[in-house]
């Protein structure tokens, strides 16, 4: 089955339904995270009580809400319309459900929404999945055989993680298309917890911490690669999405398909010279082929948050083809470079770097002055081969020779990595399958034990 007919049989369902499902709003903290502490909370905003255990949650229940159900999950070798079997349960539990302002819950309450959403985390998984036309066929009969096993997409091609899931609205559509084996969510909602067991026995619910996730022992227990789906938390979306790309060093990560705040979204699809590029920018473009899927409004979550949303796609690019674009160069070295410039965003690399090179040169200010003033070096010949076989990424990789007169918002993902190169080495490109790439680089060390 391809991805378009796999849409074909989701979509119809998710439309008939209006499910629930949870998302954050700029003011509040998490609910797939850890909880803030008393000193983090902001003032409760008009139509959130307080009650006696002094949490504060939304006064009203929500009316209309109402997710997908299914009566039976039936787990088969392929994905089919017979697959799902879905109907309207009734609103959230009333009075024990509310919204919470301490988790910074907001729940989706449009079935258009969430079926946009289903429908771009089937391509984006999909997309990613290897594919048998990648191999060389000896006969036309081979491609045939290959050709067709394309059009069946397995249901153990998709190994799917789904962050936060709430009340179940994005659950109750996955579920029953990829059976309870190959689906399972993280949530910090212990009420969510208990709701998602109670409706769906069969699914595999772990209560934690978003942000202690370990991502490759989690796929080395799922059996290869995990495919991402969720709602990120606006004030912790950045080291969600940097955990995810440490664990794409081990192909621990293969796609994720996320909602964020609308400005954060835009920040990772950023092009150069524009005031929204910077280190996220640099750092997803690296990493991952980025898409920004569509602009979700405030008005289909209960309660509405006041901003916009989007949801972002990546597609990760795996360890092989990562260390091909850095050609030997340590992503906890290119961090340092990266965020020296940034952090000095209106000053020129020049300057932004000369801290940074007087620690590297052990304050030998000659080398850091024929660092500052040196011509770019070749580029390595993995990236050359790159280069010449056309790869968008590859082809804007080389460095001016005034690189250091621009300001970061002027240089590619690509350009850094060759400063990094200039200044950390190695300076030929040579060796780079053996490029180190740490278990830890952009996310925090507290966050996580792998």
């Amino acid at each position: 089955m391809t991805p378009s007919s796999v849409l074909s049989f989701i979509l119809p369902f998710c439309l008939i339904i209006q499910p629930t499902s949870c998302f954050q709003s700029a003011q509040h903290a998490p609910r797939i995270a850890c909880r803030p502490s008393s000193q983090q909370q902001q003032q409760p905003l008009h139509g959130w009580i307080q009650g006696s255990d002094g949490e504060w949650a939304w006064e009203e229940d929500d009316p209309s809400s109402a997710a997908a159900a299914i009566s039976g999950t039936t787990t088969t070798t392929t994905l089919t319309a017979n697959d799902i079997d879905a109907q309207a349960t009734p609103s959230l539990p009333a009075g024990s459900f509310r919204p919470k302002q301490s988790l910074g819950q907001n729940f989706l309450r449009d079935g258009n929404t969430v079926a946009k959403i289903v429908k771009a985390f089937v391509n984006d998984a999909t997309s990613t999945l290897p594919k048998n036309n990648d191999k060389e066929s000896s006969s036309e009969e081979e491609e045939e055989e290959d050709d067709a096993e394309e059009d069946t997409l397995k249901q153990t091609d998709l190994r799917a993680v789904e962050l936060g899931p709430g009340a179940g609205a994005l659950t109750d559509v996955l579920l029953p298309a990829l059976g309870p084996s190959n689906l399972q969510c993280i949530e910090i909602d212990d009420r969510s917890v208990e709701l998602l067991n109670d409706k769906h026995p069969l699914l595999r619910v772990r209560l934690e911490d978003v942000l202690q996730v370990d991502y490759p022992q989690l796929a080395a227990d799922e059996g290869g690669p995990l495919s991402i789906i969720g709602n990120l938390p606006y004030y912790i979306t950045s080291q969600i999405l940097f955990a995810l790309a440490d664990a794409s060093h081990s192909d621990a990560v293969r796609s994720a398909t996320v909602t964020m705040q609308y400005e954060v979204g835009k920040r990772i699809v950023a092009p150069t010279r524009t005031k929204d590029y910077g280190i996220l920018s640099v750092v997803f473009q690296l990493y991952a082929d980025c898409n920004m899927h569509f602009k979700i409004p405030p008005t289909v979550f209960y309660p509405q948050p006041k901003v916009d949303s989007a949801l972002i796609g990546l597609h990760f690019l795996g360890p092989n083809r990562l260390r091909k674009r850095l050609g030997g160069v340590n992503p906890t070295n290119l961090r340092s470079v990266v965020t020296s410039t940034f952090q000095q965003r209106r000053k020129t690399v020049r300057n932004g770097l000369k801290p940074l090179a007087l620690t590297v040169f052990g304050g030998d200010k000659e080398r850091v002055k024929e660092f500052l003033d040196g011509e770019p070096l070749p580029l390595p010949p993995c990236v050359v081969e790159a280069r010449d076989s056309g790869d968008k990424f590859a082809l804007a990789q080389e460095l001016p020779s005034d690189w250091m007169k621009k300001r970061p918002e002027e240089l590619t993902s690509g350009q850094f990595v060759e400063i990094t190169r200039m200044l950390y080495g190695p300076r030929d490109g040579e060796g780079w399958e053996e490029g180190r790439l740490d278990n830890k680089v952009w996310r925090k060390l507290k966050h996580g034990s792998n």
